[in-house]
Order: C-alpha cells, then sequence, then structure tokens
C-alpha cells in the first residue's frame, strides 16, 4: 500500500510539473547569429549571454556562426541569418544599395580602429603617411579615409602607395616590410602585436574626429522583416545579448575566460588584456549599452556622399533604431 501511494504521489507531482511547465521544458525558437569575423573580444558579450544561459532564459536557442563566403549582411537580408555583426560603414553601403539590413545595437560607442605602422618609422599622425605604403584590404572607403586624413594633415594622398593585400594578416605584413601601414582594429590587433613582440605606433581614429567623423564599428544588425514581422524575437534577443554585455562591462576578467573556454584556440593572455582595455568602450558615456544617435549616423553617411562614396545619402533614421534595447 505505501508502495502504491508513493506511486500514485510521484504520478500527481510528475503531471502538475508538466502542466505548470519550466524553461527547460519550453520549446526554444531557434536563432542564427552570424559573426564578421573570428572570434574575438568584440563578440565577448554574445559568448556570456550564451555561456550565462540569457539566450535560453529568453527562449531562445541561439547559434554562434562564423562567417564563411557569405557576408553577414547578405546573410542577414536574405533570411539565412537571424541576426549578424556588421559595421555602420557597411550597413550604409547596403541600404544604398537597397539591402534591407537595420542596426539594432552598436557593439561599441566609439571607432576604436587605428593606423598601425613600425615604431622605428616614427608615423605620428597622418602627415606622415607620405613615401609609405598602406596595405589595402579592397574597402571603397578606404582611400577616401586615408585621403581625407592626410588632408587634413596638410599632407598629399597622391604619395601614399597603396598596395592590395587582400585579407592577409596586417601585423605579419608589417614585421616582414611588406608594408609600412595597416588599418587595425586596436583592441585586439593592438594587443596582439605586442604579445608578438611587434613595436607598433598607431594613429588612432579618435584622434581625428574633426576630419572623419566617428562612426559604430561593429554594430548589429537584423533585417527589416525580422524586425516588421518577429518583433518578440528581437525583443528577446536584444534583452539577452545587453545582459551579457552589461556582464562584460562589469566583469571583464570573467567575460575573458568565458570567451577563452568557448573558444579554446584564443590566447588566454591575449584575451584578457584585450578585454580589459575593451570593456571601458562598449557603453563609453552612453546611458545604456547598445545607445545609438542619429547624428552620427547623419554625419558619417553625408561624408561618404561628399567623398564620392556613395551617390546619394541614405535616411539615418531608417538604418538603424534603438527601440529593442531595454
Amino acid at each position: 500500500m505505501k508502495r502504491l501511494f508513493l506511486t500514485i504521489l510521484l504520478l500527481i507531482i510528475t503531471v502538475a510539473s508538466t502542466a505548470c511547465g519550466s524553461p527547460a521544458d519550453e520549446e526554444l525558437t531557434p536563432v542564427i547569429f552570424l559573426l564578421d569575423w573570428v572570434p574575438n573580444t568584440n563578440h565577448a558579450g554574445i559568448f556570456v549571454a550564451q555561456e550565462k544561459g540569457y539566450f535560453e532564459e529568453a527562449g531562445l536557442a541561439v547559434e554562434i556562426v562564423q562567417p564563411g563566403e557569405v557576408y553577414p549582411e547578405a546573410a542577414v537580408a536574405s533570411g539565412t541569418a537571424d541576426f549578424g555583426i556588421s559595421f555602420q560603414e557597411q550597413v550604409t553601403l547596403a541600404r544604398a544599395e537597397d539591402v534591407p539590413i537595420v542596426s539594432i545595437a552598436a557593439v561599441i560607442q566609439h571607432n576604436t580602429s587605428g593606423f598601425a605602422s613600425a615604431a622605428d618609422l616614427n608615423v605620428t599622425s597622418p602627415a606622415d603617411f607620405e613615401g609609405l605604403r598602406y596595405g589595402a584590404w579592397g574597402s571603397p572607403f578606404e582611400d577616401p579615409t586615408l585621403e581625407g586624413l592626410m588632408d587634413c594633415a596638410g599632407a598629399d594622398f597622391n604619395k601614399l602607395e597603396i598596395v592590395n593585400t587582400g585579407w592577409a594578416d596586417p601585423l605579419a605584413l608589417i614585421a616582414e616590410d611588406q608594408i609600412d601601414i595597416a588599418w587595425i582594429f586596436y583592441g585586439w590587433q593592438g594587443f596582439q602585436a605586442k604579445q608578438q613582440g611587434i613595436d607598433l605606433n598607431v594613429v588612432m581614429m579618435e584622434d581625428y574626429f574633426d576630419c572623419i567623423p566617428d562612426y559604430y564599428t561593429p554594430v548589429v544588425i537584423a533585417s527589416e522583416d525580422t524586425i516588421a514581422n518577429r518583433p518578440k524575437v528581437v525583443d528577446a534577443f536584444m534583452e539577452a545579448l545587453s545582459r551579457g554585455y552589461d556582464f562584460a562591462i562589469k566583469n571583464p576578467d570573467e567575460a575573458a575566460d568565458i570567451l577563452v573556454d568557448a573558444v579554446p584556440e584564443l590566447d588566454a593572455e591575449l584575451v584578457k588584456a584585450s578585454q580589459n582595455w575593451l570593456s571601458e568602450y562598449y557603453q563609453a558615456e552612453a546611458s545604456r549599452w547598445g545607445e545609438q544617435k542619429e547624428s552620427v549616423w547623419q554625419d558619417y553617411t553625408d561624408w561618404m556622399v561628399e567623398n564620392g562614396v556613395l551617390a546619394n545619402p541614405i535616411s539615418a533614421s531608417d538604418a538603424f533604431t534603438n527601440g529593442f534595447l531595454p
């Protein structure tokens, strides 16, 4: 009799638990999130959200995918990926060609890129670019950016040699004296150079915002279709992602450990140094992580038109939204 009672009680508890449901029992919405590059500290908040279960708590099963032959902009626009990592300049170019993608968060508040050169060249400003070799990957905004910086410093852009290097490692090219200048993300490649013993000078973009407007790089993107027809998924995704980046801002060492655990081929020392530096830039002076300003989008699209990158300006207000930030 006692055994029968226990069996009945267990059955009642099981049925009640099933009826009430639990987050683990609920069906999760599958989401594909396409990165822009190999995993690095720009992506730390993504991996934190995954490891800490923030995506799952939001009802999402997120698959983080590294880029292949299809770029994030095309993959997101076509629906192959639900969300992706891009850059303001790429989003602007895409929208100018009627590719329906929208930036839904700025990963970093300000441009942390710069132009790196071997320290023994003593390059301290764009005025020193004359007579040197720049390793270009083939973007339409490289030449105008370099020309704008050099003009601003009183230098002649025509005296800079452009060398097409594609996606070859810029640090290796500098170290091997194949190029003199490369455009790098300081928060990753700057620390990578220190680790490799490559002594660099870096002319940071943030020191020349009066010449080239600041812009968001990188950003998180979604398609207009996803925003219009799956707003609850976007809301849930951004709630979880914001939690991930908020954690990385407050806990850079633990965020670095999570990234290395998720991507063990990364060098732990490099990740930790990069993460501690970059964590202060994720939100900077903004009221919340991910916030974007229309003036930043407008100023950069105007600059692209003025410098021949775009034939006509895009609608800055349509290119981004803060509407899904928690």
